[in-house]
C-alpha cells in the first residue's frame, strides 16, 4: 500500500498494519502520520553510547533486549497512536523475548517496554514530553529516562497506573540509577562523551 493512499488524518490500525516499512522517524498521533526530521549528530552519538552500555548489561545478564528507533510502540488502535522512543528495554520476564529467535517473524512489537528512553531535541516542548509520558503510562511502561544533551543530565521517571513520579536527575559526576535495571549503574560522563 502506498503511503499516499492513506489520508494523513485518518490512518486506521488496519491501514497501519498494511503499510510498508518506513525507515524514517515518525509517530502517529490521533490517526495522523507525523514525520520527524532526522536527529542531530549529537543525539545519535548519545543514543549510540546508551545503546552500547545498556545492551552489554542486558545481554550479559540475559535480562531481555534493548532496541532503538525507529521502532513503533502502539499506544492505542482507535484513534491510532504510536510512539517511537529513542531506545527501549523489554524485559524477558514480562515479554518472553531474549533475542532474535523471539523477534523473528514479528511485524510489530506487541509488548509495552519496561523502560523507554527519550533524548531531547532543541524543538521538544514540555507539553510534548508530558504527552509521551502519559502515553507510556497508559500502556504499562514502568520507567522513562529523559536525556538532555544540552544540560548533560538524565532524569529518571517512574510510571505506574496511579502516578508519573520523577525519581531523580543525574548530572556531571553522578551515576544513573534505574529501578527497572536496578543493577545497571551508568556513569553520566560515559553517556555524553
Amino acid at each position: 500500500m502506498a503511503l499516499e493512499a492513506v489520508s494523513a488524518k485518518d490512518l486506521t490500525y488496519e491501514a497501519y498494519l498494511a503499510m510498508p516499512e518506513i525507515k524514517q522517524r515518525y509517530e502517529i498521533l490521533n490517526g495522523e502520520l507525523m514525520m520527524s526530521p532526522s536527529p542531530l549528530p549529537i543525539h545519535q552519538w548519545i543514543a549510540a553510547n546508551l545503546f552500547r552500555l545498556l545492551d552489554a548489561h542486558v545481554r550479559d545478564r540475559q535480562l531481555g533486549i534493548v532496541l532503538f528507533a525507529p521502532l513503533d510502540v502502539v499506544i492505542r488502535q482507535t484513534p491510532l497512536q504510536t510512539r517511537q522512543p529513542d531506545l527501549l528495554f523489554l524485559s524477558a520476564e514480562r515479554s518472553g523475548i531474549l533475542g532474535a529467535e523471539q523477534l523473528q517473524g514479528l511485524s510489530r512489537l506487541t509488548h509495552a517496554p519496561d523502560l523507554a528512553i527519550e533524548i531531547l531535541s532543541p524543538a521538544n516542548t514540555r507539553r510534548e514530553l508530558d504527552e509521551k509520558l502519559l502515553d507510556y503510562q497508559s500502556i504499562g511502561v514502568r520507567e522513562c529516562s529523559i536525556v538532555s544533551p544540552e544540560a548533560h543530565t538524565v532524569e529518571v521517571v517512574r510510571l505506574s497506573m496511579q502516578a508519573i513520579e520523577p525519581l531523580d536527575i543525574f548530572g556531571h559526576g553522578m551515576t544513573v540509577q534505574s529501578e527497572v535495571l536496578a543493577d545497571c549503574n551508568l556513569d553520566v560522563e560515559a553517556i555524553f562523551t
